[in-house]
Formats: structure tokens, sequence, C-alpha cells
């Protein structure tokens, strides 16, 4: 059975960026008679705002939205992201390593997503160095893939990412390790989110592959960006989401995503316009391009 997942950082409210990638992931689950999971990545406390888990599911219910199952945290996963952690250390695939990021910045090229880390740890500690955080072991073998909407994808982690972080220095579970392990342990097989994303699949799929677990398919929706070409995003001051503008919110994220909605549904009962949505959502409509300009 197709099971897709909605998994939202509690770091803020959700905004019409997020609106998006919930909209784009329900409704391509619900239109394969599949089912629709949400999770919090609730993964680092001083990040998190409190109370935002609670205020982001009572807008997705007022949105009309309905999910299969428990909400899952990830703040309650440590254990099972240690056991993967150990499952790497016996395959010899994770290192300890003592750099810090001024350390690996002020020596390493720039990569996809960052410095690439240049190895420094990788056949063992400096002298007098303690470890602080734990690498994964990259290959030079090509990560490619198909996305379902952006295409063919191909990345060399040794070349363009490096020996990334499974564990932080703070002794945090890195986003790469729990959205693997949490994906796999809930089912999920289809990922639908946004293209800002689309850079860290391939170290996803590496690690499924290192973890001898299932691979996904992927699909990446272009991200909402502002005028100045941003994100949007608590750091961008984007608007949260408001119960009662639910049924124009959907119907633009509709236009966003491709789908052309009438415009008499612009106004609609938010059940027509959902049932609307169900009965005519096409993936292959969402435009193939990383980003979309919103509209004032």
């Amino acid at each position: 059975m197709y099971r897709g997942r909605f998994a939202p950082s509690p770091t803020g409210e959700l905004h019409m960026g997020s609106l998006l990638a919930a909209v784009a992931s329900y409704l391509e689950a619900r239109s394969r008679g599949g089912e629709w999971l949400v999770r919090m990545e609730d993964l680092d406390p001083p990040r998190m705002m409190a109370g935002a888990a609670g205020r982001i599911l009572r807008v997705l219910e007022a949105y009309g939205f309905a999910w299969d199952g428990e909400v899952k945290y990830q703040s309650l996963r440590g254990p099972a992201y240690e056991l993967a952690l150990e499952r790497l250390r016996d395959r010899d695939l994770l290192y300890p390593c003592s750099c810090t990021r001024k350390e690996v910045a002020s020596i390493a090229r720039a990569g996809i997503d960052g410095p690439v880390y240049p190895g420094t740890c990788r056949n063992g500690l400096r002298p007098g160095q303690a470890p602080r955080a734990w690498r994964l072991r990259v290959s030079a073998e090509p990560i490619r893939y198909s996305d379902v909407i952006q295409g063919e994808q191909q990345q060399r982690l040794d070349e363009q990412v490096g020996d990334f972080v499974l564990r932080r220095a703070d002794g945090l579970f890195a986003y790469q390790l729990a959205v693997v392990v949490d994906d796999a342990d809930q089912g999920v097989t289809h990922v639908v989110r946004g293209a800002d994303l689309l850079d860290s699949t391939p170290r996803q799929i590496y690690l499924q592959k290192c973890l001898g677990l299932p691979i996904l398919e992927y699909g990446h929706i272009p991200v909402l960006v502002n005028a100045a070409g941003e994100k949007l995003s608590k750091q961008t001051l984007a608007l949260p989401l408001q119960a009662g503008e639910a049924a124009p919110d959907l119907w633009r994220a509709l236009k966003y995503l491709g789908q052309n909605p009438p415009a008499e549904l612009g106004n609609a009962d938010l059940d027509l316009l959902w049932k609307w949505a169900l009965l005519n959502w096409r993936l292959d409509c969402v435009p193939r391009q990383r980003s979309v300009w919103i509209e004032d």
C-alpha cells in the first residue's frame, strides 16, 4: 500500500509554504488509495517553539486534513536512532570526528550543501583530540534516482558533501539519520516534500542502502519564495496560516501546484474544494522547478 507522510518541524507556525507540502503529499496519497501520516520532527529542542506542535495539528484539522494513525514525535525516538548508529559502527561505516565547524569551514571547499568535509578524522583522531561528532563514511559511487517531479538526479557524495554527521557534537541525532529510520519504521513508501530537500535525498538513499532499508520513491515540489527570492519560513517572517482562511488558502495552494482550480471555487466551501482537488489531482502538473514566487 502507498504510504506517504507530512513531517513539519515545530519551530514555528505553519505558513503557505508548509501548506503546499501538506496538500501535495496528502492528495498524492489519497488519490492513490493510500495512507497519510503526520510526524513531528522535533529533533532539536533548543529550536522548538513551545506549543507549536499542538497548534500545527489544530491548523491541519481546521484546513480539512485527516491523518492515519498516531502522530509520531522524533524527540521520543532516541533508542531507535542509537540502534541504527550501532549497526553502522558494526559495519565500520561510522567514525568519531573531533573537528569543529570553524575548522572544517577554514579548510574545506564549498559543496552542494555547505563545506565538503575533507576527511580529516577518517583514519583516526588527531593526537590529543577528543571525539565530538560521529560521521558516516561515504563512497565514490554516484547516487542516482528518478524524482517523480524534478526528473533524473545524480550526486557524488564524496565530491559534493563528504562524510556527513549522524550524531552532532551536542549529542543530538542528525536529521538525515532520524528521517531515514523513521520512514522505514513507519512503513513510508513515498515522500512528497519541498525541493529545498532535493539535495539531501542522495544522503538519505545512501543511508538506506547502508542500513539495508527499502529505497523510497521521492517527489519534490517547488518551494514558495518571497519577492527577495527567499524561501518562506519563520526567519523570513512568513505569515502563519489562519483557520478562517482555509478555503482560499487551499485554492491558492492548488494553483501554485499547477492544478488550475476553477476561479469560482476560490470562495467555495472547504469540503467542496477538497472534493474537487481529490478528483482532479495530477502530480504530473506540478511545476518541474525548484521554486515559485508567492503572489501578493
